[in-house]
């Protein structure tokens, strides 16, 4: 895929990865899902992110999972690596060594996390990381899991950065109206809330990296459509029948919800890796219940 091509994907959905039995990745349950989410109109994956579980996935692990999905995808649509950690030069080293693949489409890039560095410090983490080749780089802001928030002139300050294309804001509807107003027009903007789906493209940010569009791919799909032709109040009624949903999938500590619902409709993703904990019965139950499953 082109950077062209990654500049015109909306939904973009983060992966989960799925897991056996035994806690090894299951492989062969990729190519289905892959598919059919690309039918329902994922537009670009993110790979090894948070909901892929990353923190818990070697190394090499990540990088099987970037070839596995790179085999399936054939390059219908962009892949995004995901790439930061909380030490800059494996963060550094590790973008090198994805950019050196030739099919991943850019990475995605967390706040260091623990260490607590200030905004001076996050600034050059992600400096160094975009000077270190040329695989672009998309922002990963959301302090409710690093602490550490990427404050507005610093993301703005990032946004002038050549290899930095744009961000993935975990953060207030309030900070993507300003980035929208104030970033560079090129720099994308992506909320990485689902329920701030509707509110992030009203205000003319790209789109949304999704967790909810494992399941919900069309609706989101539609509302986006909905806005970009000016009808409001049908965009806003599919956002309204959505929300339950949506508040359903985060209602335990992501991604226990979204593998409850994708296990129940037959997708065979399997339980999490510890520290996260799968949804009890009674727990998936609730959850699946919004979906009428």
């Amino acid at each position: 895929m082109s950077l062209e091509q990654l500049k015109n994907a909306e939904i973009i959905t983060a992966l989960v990865t799925p897991f056996k039995a035994d806690g090894s990745i299951n492989f062969e349950a990729y190519a289905q899902l892959v598919e059919d989410l690309i039918a329902q109109h994922t537009q670009a994956f993110i790979l090894a992110g948070t909901t892929a579980e990353s923190p818990t996935l070697s190394h090499e692990e990540e990088l099987e999972i970037f070839e596995k999905v790179h085999q399936i995808v054939k390059g219908r649509v962009p892949l995004i690596a995901g790439i930061g950690t909380n030490d800059t030069r494996d963060s550094v080293a590790f973008a090198k060594e994805v950019a050196a693949l030739g099919y991943i489409d850019a990475g995605l890039a967390v706040t260091p996390y623990y260490n607590k560095p200030s905004q001076e410090g996050i600034y050059q983490h992600f400096k160094a990381i975009a000077e270190s080749s040329d695989l672009p780089i998309i922002l990963y802001n959301i302090p409710g899991r690093v602490v550490q928030e990427i404050e507005l002139p610093t993301l703005l300050r990032l946004a002038q950065l050549k290899n930095i294309i744009g961000t993935k804001d975990c953060t207030t509807v309030d900070q993507l109206a300003l980035l929208v107003d104030q970033a560079p027009k090129d720099f994308l903007i992506y909320t990485g809330e689902d329920g701030f789906a509707f509110h992030a493209k009203a205000l003319g940010a790209k789109g949304v990296v999704s967790v909810a569009s494992h399941v919900l791919g069309q609706q989101i799909y539609e509302m986006f459509d909905e806005l970009e032709h000016g009808s409001l109040a049908r965009a806003a009624a599919i956002q309204r029948l959505i929300l339950p949903q949506i508040n359903a999938l985060f209602s335990l500590p992501s991604p226990a919800p979204i593998k409850a619902v994708l296990n129940a409709k037959g997708y065979a993703v399997g339980g999490l890796r510890l520290p996260l904990v799968e949804a009890t019965v009674e727990e998936a139950k609730k959850i699946n219940a919004a979906f009428h499953l």
